[in-house]
């Protein structure tokens, strides 16, 4: 047997085999080398971001937002602490799966999250769920391992100490939404931000909210943090001190609680608001973390509607109140002098109508000051047909109705003030006179909000200066150091001369204090009260009926509104009311009670029961 050694003689097919060998090894490394380069020179700088990512995060931290007190410094709305859940989704494995699992935990959007994911950085923390309860926070803090990329989040979230007292006023935060964002982003807003929605809340958010913080953390490449580096310390927000007294707006409260309806009361001497109420209303709270759809529906779908804000969205007849006007433009156009009388029957013939008063036997032999501690509608119906309704337009809105107040909370209502021109450009039709009529009792197209009533009679109380009002007294940093206090501002003067002023408030005085003022109900001993009573129909009532035999007819969203206004002392006005129920089914007068009770609160005086029957 012959062996050949493995130098001797070669196959004659083996060099080429070789050198074809050596052809693709030299290739590839060819493009390892041209790979390595485009990666580390072309591609380096995006990938070393990548890196960097990845193994450093910077995370936002929320500001304390701003607490809110009253007048004296207690508490109304302040911050808890609550846990958040949050995802990186540069950590997570298989989101759907780590969704579905925590779904049996806690409320998880799927649809909003995946949202939010596509519309920021895989490596920053997108919200799953808010204020999470403490059995989920133990689960996910126990399965850390098991579920990558998620992270819990301590924010301070809004807590309303008093529940749903003032929430018309203070408001409530919501999810900052697409169109927010897009206008705020530049301010610092980001996706998942807590931003007022309502109220004070959203009116002062720029002072509330304060500045947010940073967090950079080195992770490891399942995302745990390793090491806190560098950041800033978040900035709280401005703290604010109320015009409204907690004990006295506790009180209008519970005046309320079996109506709906407002009341306003306002200080005539530089505007402050001391109570606020409109009632039904809501709680606060149930927005902290982010309200429930069921919750939510259970609000929008209350026929009472207590989302709506009715002291400042609210637009109602005046009623009687509004003879407060038409008296004062009676006397300054020279219609009337206070001497001048007619006589009322109980009704008065217009044209081939008649209109009834609200006292069907009539008030007798009437001159202006016992129209209006009367409230005689007869007496109305004429020198207000008289004085026209363009004219008694003017003076509606020089006493600042027809035009919001300017308070400052979102949404505010201009009220209706008719007009010849008013009527023609919106119906298409000419002002007929019998509308005039109308108009004069405060009924017709007339529409206010309550607040333009307190600021109305606020100017009445001081002498005839319009003021703005105002729910905020001093903004003050975390330390209690005062950055700002507001001001006493003017927005107007009544339209009409001192002598005319005097005339309607000595008037307003017999309303409450004159054995036949429909105001009786609002006497108190030791203290002038003035005030006027209002009733504001729904719908037109027979002629011929009995007015309390048809409200009981009437279900109850057709039935009468009321109102009382008033203020006191008389001689130094510290404050003026409005009490306004809505659907009472009956006249100011019957409310006066709850007038009485809140000016004896705001002076200290002792209760004493007084009578009064008055319908008007």
């Amino acid at each position: 047997m012959i062996y050949r050694t493995a130098g001797s003689a070669q196959s004659p097919g083996l060099r080429p085999r070789l050198l074809g060998f050596l052809a693709v090894v030299v290739f590839i490394f060819v493009a390892l080398v041209v790979r390595l380069a485009n990666l580390q020179i072309v591609h380096g700088p995006h990938y070393r971001s990548l890196s960097e990512n990845n193994r450093i995060r910077v995370q936002s931290v929320a500001a304390p937002r701003g607490k809110i007190f009253d007048r004296d410094g207690r508490l109304l709305v302040e911050n808890r602490p609550a846990f958040n859940l949050m995802v990186v989704r540069e950590d997570m494995r298989n989101p759907e799966k780590t969704l579905q699992r925590l779904g049996r935990l806690v409320v998880v959007n799927r649809a909003a999250v995946k949202r939010r994911m596509e519309r920021v950085s895989p490596y920053r923390p997108v919200l799953i769920s808010r204020d999470i309860p403490r059995d989920a926070l133990a689960f996910v803090s126990e399965h850390k391992l098991d579920l990558p990329g998620l992270r819990i989040v301590v924010e301070p979230l809004r807590e309303n100490e008093h529940g749903e007292m003032a929430a018309h006023l203070l408001g409530y935060l919501g999810e900052i939404n697409e169109s927010q964002l897009a206008a705020l982003r530049d301010k610092g807003y980001q996706v998942g931000d807590l931003i007022g929605q309502y109220g004070v809340e959203r009116q002062y958010e720029p002072l509330l909210r304060g500045r947010g913080g940073v967090r950079q953390v080195e992770v490891d490449a399942l995302g745990r943090e390793l090491l806190q580096l560098e950041g800033r310390q978040p900035k709280p927000g401005f703290d604010l001190l109320l015009t409204i007294d907690l004990t006295f707006q506790r009180l209008a409260e519970e005046l309320m609680a079996d109506h709906n309806g407002v009341i306003i009361a306002m200080d005539p001497r530089n505007g402050e608001v001391l109570a606020f109420v409109s009632r039904p209303a809501f709680d606060p709270n149930l927005f902290a973390s982010g309200i429930s759809e069921k919750a939510w529906k259970k609000l929008t779908e209350n026929p009472d509607h207590p989302m709506q804000n009715r002291a400042i969205q609210g637009q109602y007849p005046p009623g009687s109140i509004f003879k407060i006007v038409v008296a004062a433009a009676a006397l300054e156009e020279g219609t009337v002098t206070p001497n001048d009388t007619i006589t009322c029957a109980g009704h008065y013939e217009f044209g081939d109508r008649i209109f009834r008063d609200w006292k069907k036997e009539g008030h007798g032999e009437v001159a202006l000051h016992k129209a209006l501690v009367e409230s005689c509608d007869v007496y109305f119906y004429q020198i207000g047909y008289a004085v026209g309704i363009d004219r008694l337009a003017a003076y509606a809105r020089g006493f600042g109705l027809g035009a919001p107040t300017g308070i400052g909370l979102e949404h505010e209502k201009a009220g209706l003030v008719p007009s010849r021109d008013w009527k023609l450009q919106t119906k298409g039709k000419p002002w007929q006179p019998g509308e005039t009529l109308g108009v004069a009792i405060g009924q017709g197209f007339n529409l206010v909000t309550p607040m333009q009533m307190a600021v109305m009679v606020s100017a009445i109380a001081n002498g005839g200066t319009l003021l703005k009002p105002h729910l905020v007294r001093e903004v003050r940093r975390p330390d209690g150091r005062v950055v700002e206090r507001v001001q006493r501002e003017v927005t107007g003067t009544l339209p009409v001369s001192p002598g005319t002023l005097d005339l309607v408030r000595r008037a307003l005085r017999g309303v409450v204090n004159e054995p036949k003022g429909t105001g009786a109900r609002a006497r108190l001993e030791g203290v002038v009260v003035a005030g006027k009573t209002g009733t504001a129909q729904v719908i037109q009532q027979r002629p011929d009926e009995d007015n309390e035999t048809f409200q009981q007819k009437l279900p109850k969203h057709l039935r009468d509104h009321a109102w009382f206004v008033a203020f006191a002392p008389f001689d130094k006005p510290s404050i003026a009311l409005v009490v306004f129920i809505e659907n009472a089914g009956r006249g100011g007068a019957h409310f006066a009670s709850l007038a009485r009770k809140l000016i004896r609160a705001h002076l200290g005086r002792r209760p004493r029961r007084m009578a009064g029957t008055h319908r008007r």
